[in-house]
């Protein structure tokens, strides 16, 4: 099997490079950190919605470019590399993607038309406060009244949400609090009246804001897929979300390996560079085995991330997790210890990399999550 990219992908990711280079991403990061109320620069998301990345998993008929997750893999690469601020994985990978699998063609054309263009942005809220990775913990519920819903509840660090124009909200419309079913889907304005909510910064800088709908009215019409069996979605969505983290978390980590690489060429100590100690070169030697395995795991990830047959999404998508989070823990505290009391200080950009790839295992199920989840999946076979 080839997994060489075509010649189309790597023009792609050479122009999402050159465009990433060009608009300077490093003073760009760190000039969107000094923001108080935006967590992202705006003129840079124009820029990727000039550049076509927006539109990467829609159809054609949407202005989108029909890609696969394999594409979405390869942007999300660069875009680890660059620490984008950008909220690409919120707006076009969950709440596009939610759309994308549950959304009827005017809700499609009423939301993914304009996201693409750089006129809207989505995010999912489907996190509770008590719910952790579990999205199927939905305390939040839609009580239907005539031709409407009523939605009450909190949702947590959802990711994005400080700057989503369109929230796409689990709600549960019957069945207990951890049921699978009985989950519904539903598009709000993240402006509306009814809706509060309060935006911070996670680790990494990037934006989030915990969610409270306080008897929101919702008609019929943002009803987002069936009701009462949202959760094949929801699942689907996670998992397209996870396999982008991991493609992310594989450029990060080329840098952090590159960027150490450097410093050990350059570091002198007792009259010689310190990439000359054997120890150390063994260690560097460890950190490339582990970013090349976490890489062919995302790539296995991204292949089988938009299969509806869940136990293969499930088994590649968490297998690549798991690798993806404990090569990141490495390679994260190694590129640190070798820099010693530099590589912590907020001036240098290692610092950057790490706290992205802290928040990348955290993100949608940490190791223990789906060491569980492959383990449950292995014992049915």
């Amino acid at each position: 099997m080839n997994f060489e990219y075509s010649e189309e992908q790597n023009l792609f990711s050479d122009s999402l490079r050159k465009l990433l280079e060009n608009k300077n991403a490093d003073a760009n990061r760190r000039k969107v950190l000094e923001q108080e109320d935006d967590f992202h620069s705006e003129a840079l998301w124009q820029n990727f919605a000039e550049f076509g990345l927006l539109g990467i998993p829609f159809d054609e008929k949407l202005g989108g470019f029909g890609g696969s997750a394999i594409d979405v893999m390869i942007a999300e690469i660069e875009c680890g590399k660059y620490l984008s601020m950008e909220p690409y994985l919120a707006s076009v990978i969950l709440g596009g993607g939610a759309v994308r699998l549950a959304g009827s063609e005017d809700q499609k054309q009423a939301l993914i038309a304009p996201m693409i263009a750089g006129e809207l942005k989505l995010a999912c809220a489907f996190g509770e406060p008590q719910s952790r990775h579990d999205f199927f913990d939905v305390e939040t519920r839609a009580k239907k009244t005539g031709d409407s819903y009523k939605i009450t509840g909190a949702k947590a660090v959802v990711i994005g949400g400080d700057c989503a124009d369109n929230l796409i909200v689990s709600a549960r419309t019957s069945g207990a609090t951890t049921n699978k079913e009985g989950l519904s889907l539903f598009i709000v304005d993240a402006s509306a009246e009814s809706v509060s909510k309060r935006a911070y910064r996670l680790t990494d800088g990037r934006g989030a804001a915990e969610v409270w709908l306080d008897d929101v009215s919702v008609s019929a019409e943002h009803l987002l897929g069936e009701e009462g069996n949202a959760w094949p979605v929801i699942d689907h969505v996670t998992d397209l979300g996870t396999a982008a983290l991991c493609a992310e978390a594989v450029g990060a980590m080329q840098i952090v390996n590159e960027t150490t690489l450097e410093y050990l060429r350059t570091r002198q100590q007792f009259g010689r560079p310190i990439g000359k100690f054997q120890v150390l070169q063994h260690r560097m030697v460890d950190m490339m085995i582990e970013k090349e395995q976490s890489e062919s795991l995302a790539l296995l990830a991204s292949m089988d991330a938009d299969k509806t047959d869940t136990a293969v999404r499930h088994r590649a998508v968490s297998a690549a997790k798991v690798e993806v989070s404990n090569a990141a823990r490495f390679i994260s505290e190694a590129g640190i210890q070798m820099h010693g009391g530099i590589g912590v200080t907020e001036e240098y950009v290692l610092g950057q990399f790490v706290k992205r790839l802290n928040v990348v295992q955290a993100t949608f199920g940490d190791v223990d999550h789906h060491l569980q989840r492959f383990g449950a999946l292995t014992a049915a076979a």
